[in-house]
Order: C-alpha cells, then sequence, then structure tokens
C-alpha cells in the first residue's frame, strides 16, 4: 500500500465467508447484541445488518460511551431508535455497571420465540444471545463482561454445531461465546479512515502518520480548543505538537512518526477529550 494514501480493502471472497458463517450462528440464537462504538454511532454500523440478521431481534449497544459526550451521544442514541425501530442502549468500557440492563433487554427480546417454541409442546429454555459487530468495536470485551460471573460452559446443545461454545449467564440466558465478526465493505473511504481512527482496521492497512493527519484535520473542525488545550499549541499539526513535546530524531527534524502515534493512542485512549466523530 502506498504510504501517501489510506485505502482500506477487504476482497469480496473474505466478506461473503464472514456472511455465511455469521447466519449459520444466527440460526442458533434468538436475539442479537451488535455493539457499535460510541465514538462512531453511524459509521461502525454494518450497512448490510438488516438483511443479514432478518427479523432477528436485535439490542444496539453502543460501546465505549465513557469515551463520549454523554449529552451528544443522547442525540445518536434517539436517531437510531427512530432510524432502526430497535431497542439502543449504552455500554462503559471499563466497568459492568450497565450488565443487568443488558441482560434483561435481551431476555425480553428473546421472549417471542420462545414463547413461539412452547406452543409447539416444547419445554422453556433459556434465551439464546449471541455478539455481532464489525472489527475491534469491542465484541469480546462485551462477551468477557458477560461471562466473567458465570464461567459454566454448557458445551454443544441438542441440534446445534458441536463447535459453537455456550456459556450460562444465569438461569434464563445462554451466550454463544464467539463473536460474529462482519466485515467492512471498503467502498466509503471516508468511513473507512474514521474506522482506523478508533482502531476498527488493522494497522497493516494504513500509515499511522496520514491517519493521524486525517484525525488532526476532523479534530480541528469539530474540536479544535481541546486539541489545543491537551498539547499546549495554537496550529493543530503534527509538527507543533512534535515541537511542544520535543521529540527530535537524531538529525534533528521533528519525530513525526513517533508524534503521529502518541495522537492515535491519546484519541484512542480518550485523553485528548470525548468526541463523537459523526454526524447526525
Amino acid at each position: 500500500m502506498k504510504k501517501d494514501k489510506l485505502h482500506i480493502h477487504w476482497y469480496p471472497g473474505h466478506i461473503a465467508k464472514a456472511e455465511k458463517q455469521l447466519k449459520s450462528q444466527l440460526s442458533l440464537v434468538d436475539a442479537v447484541i451488535e455493539v457499535v462504538d460510541a465514538r462512531l454511532p453511524f459509521s461502525s454500523c454494518y450497512d448490510n445488518i438488516t438483511r443479514l440478521l432478518g427479523e432477528k431481534p436485535r439490542l444496539i449497544l453502543l460501546n465505549k460511551a465513557d469515551l463520549t459526550d454523554s449529552a451528544e451521544l443522547e442525540k445518536f442514541v434517539k436517531s437510531l431508535k427512530e432510524s432502526t425501530s430497535f431497542p439502543v442502549m449504552c455500554s462503559d468500557a471499563k466497568n459492568s455497571k450497565d450488565l443487568n440492563a443488558v441482560i434483561k433487554k435481551v431476555i425480553e427480546l428473546s421472549e417471542p420465540r420462545i414463547q413461539a417454541i412452547m406452543a409447539k409442546g416444547l419445554l422453556r429454555r433459556p434465551a439464546r444471545v449471541m455478539v455481532v459487530g464489525m472489527p475491534n468495536v469491542g465484541k469480546s470485551s462485551i462477551i468477557n463482561k458477560l461471562t466473567k460471573s458465570s464461567k459454566t460452559k454448557i458445551g454443544a446443545k441438542a441440534g446445534v454445531t458441536r463447535q459453537q461454545q455456550w456459556v450460562r449467564i444465569n438461569p434464563k440466558l445462554d451466550l454463544l461465546d464467539t463473536p460474529g465478526i462482519i466485515p467492512m465493505k471498503q467502498e466509503d473511504q471516508v468511513r473507512a479512515k474514521k474506522l482506523a481512527f478508533v482502531n476498527s482496521v488493522s494497522e497493516n492497512a494504513y500509515s499511522n502518520e496520514i491517519v493521524a493527519k486525517e484525525l488532526l484535520g476532523l479534530l480541528e473542525q469539530k474540536y479544535p480548543q481541546q486539541v489545543k488545550d491537551f498539547y499546549r499549541i495554537d496550529n493543530i499539526a503534527l509538527e507543533d505538537i512534535a515541537k511542544s513535546r520535543n521529540w527530535i530524531t537524531s538529525k534533528g527534524a521533528f519525530d513525526i512518526e513517533r508524534t503521529a502515534v502518541f495522537v492515535l493512542r491519546d484519541f484512542r485512549e480518550g485523553k485528548i477529550g470525548k468526541f463523537i466523530l459523526d454526524e447526525i
């Protein structure tokens, strides 16, 4: 890949394979938790999620909400509820205080299918749920938080593929502990850049310098004062940040690569500020 251009690419075969695997997993569950990065409430959603899930009940979970401005995020929560007609909740990347509400909601979403099963003369069983989402939006962290207090592996079920691993969260909920990874299509490179900003794209796919410059350009449009205050600079540029930190190479030039790495890290860890990069 050229160093002066950001381009994220997935082969069509990769997308088809991932979607086929996801559909096979979806057939096993009653409801789905779709994890979205709260800093990209729209850009980290999968365009074809409705086609993939069909009529499957879904909870949209805006993860890493603690890295955003809560008042601004509430506008996106409202927008997603209106546009999808699905429940939308927020999740903290660092603690589990919101999990009881999440568990309660997915059990509620699963109830119609369980009632349909019971209407056929079968016994009530726990709700079966899986977690899906774009790469690196926090699916595994959600699964880990859900399973932390309950390590009960219940393995294969009758009529369920043996490779699928289930965990009993409580007597009313079983979780398929393999996250469903939805690959990103490459046509929208503006969106691809945003996903790179939040580390939802492999670092092998881009130059840190290019991505950091793009990020600073966007932050300068939306949150200029917070960036200037954090780095104690008047002009938002990698060179100015390197100068303010006295990051100089052995040849006496500004260490742009080191600066770019730190800018991306500072943003991803919420050190610069609490931001949302999408627009309503």
